[in-house]
């Protein structure tokens, strides 16, 4: 799916935080899909796509991404964020909610799941932030560059020359090479189009610390809610190991699995494989849900 297919039907949706742009496909129970930075919605492209015929599937842009415009001196961190995903649905009069992170969205959809466990019906983390991995020590080049002020100067040549991106996110790709044009343009023109945006994306990665993910271990160390655990074994960022922390940390864990070799943004490389996984993950969760109001109705 193209990314102007993708976002031909983009929504915005007014909250505290700001006017948050979304593109949702499908219906029934929600799935929300958070992504990471430098990205925006249109990394669950292929979710969308497939997955709509058994969720109501909403790919929401972040604070100080994509086509969401953050409130006038809003908090962009990703705590903020992790509240902006709440009102989000506060504002689209959704209770509960399948979520699904990467990256950086997933270290969010943490924080959001031990603030508001409540709001979840199952919860999916692939190639993420988590605990005291945040920053990575291989994302620290681009954290003191953007300390440093090269952020505008970076972004606009990426634009410009395209193999600079596919060069600087190598790391995060199996096949950075195959990356097209019309995609680094979705993620990236949104920045080069405001710079309020751009400013917005400073402060986001200026924030980036472990506390926030560190206050919130005890709220992942009581989670119930079913869990899926997805895994590139081929990461520098996220090593594996942190995939059997989050295992090991979540008790609501119903499952972890391995794609080897893959990288951080495996469900745009992989999505035939990935979309199987999260499909049976959501399939089980309803089937749970079926057979336990069943159980409650017979009991009545």
């Amino acid at each position: 799916m193209d990314a102007s297919t993708f976002f031909a039907d983009r929504r915005t949706v007014a909250t505290p935080s700001g006017n948050i742009g979304y593109v949702e496909r499908g219906r029934g129970p929600v799935a929300l899909f958070v992504h990471g930075v430098l990205l925006n919605g249109y990394l669950w492209r292929h979710q969308l796509d497939v997955l709509q015929d058994v969720r109501r599937c909403i790919a929401v842009d972040l604070l100080a991404h994509g086509h969401t415009e953050a409130a006038e001196g809003q908090d962009v961190s990703v705590t903020a964020n992790a509240h902006m995903l709440a009102q989000f649905l506060d504002a689209l009069g959704i209770e509960r909610v399948d979520l699904i992170g990467n990256d950086s969205g997933g270290g969010i959809c943490q924080i959001f799941a031990a603030l508001y466990p409540q709001r979840l019906r199952s919860l999916t983390l692939s190639n993420c932030d988590a605990h005291d991995n945040w920053p990575p020590e291989a994302f620290q080049p681009f954290v003191a560059m953007v300390a440093a002020g090269g952020l505008p100067d970076t972004i606009r040549t990426m634009v410009a020359d395209k193999t600079v991106f596919r060069s600087a996110l190598a790391p995060a790709y199996e096949r950075p090479d195959e990356v097209g044009d019309a995609t680094i343009d979705a993620y990236l023109q949104p920045f080069v189009q405001s710079a309020r945006r751009l400013v917005e994306l400073e402060r986001f990665v200026n924030a980036f610390d472990c506390r926030h993910t560190l206050a919130i271990e005890d709220g992942l160390r009581t989670l119930q809610a079913p869990t899926l655990i997805a895994w590139g074994t081929d990461d520098v960022y996220f090593p594996l190991e942190w995939s059997r922390w989050l295992q090991r940390t979540i008790p609501g864990t119903t499952r972890r699995i391995d794609f080897p070799g893959a990288r951080i943004f495996f469900p745009e490389e992989r999505p035939e494989a990935f979309n199987r996984e999260l499909r049976a993950h959501l399939l089980a969760v309803q089937e749970a849900e079926l057979h336990a109001s069943s159980t409650a109705a017979a009991a009545a």
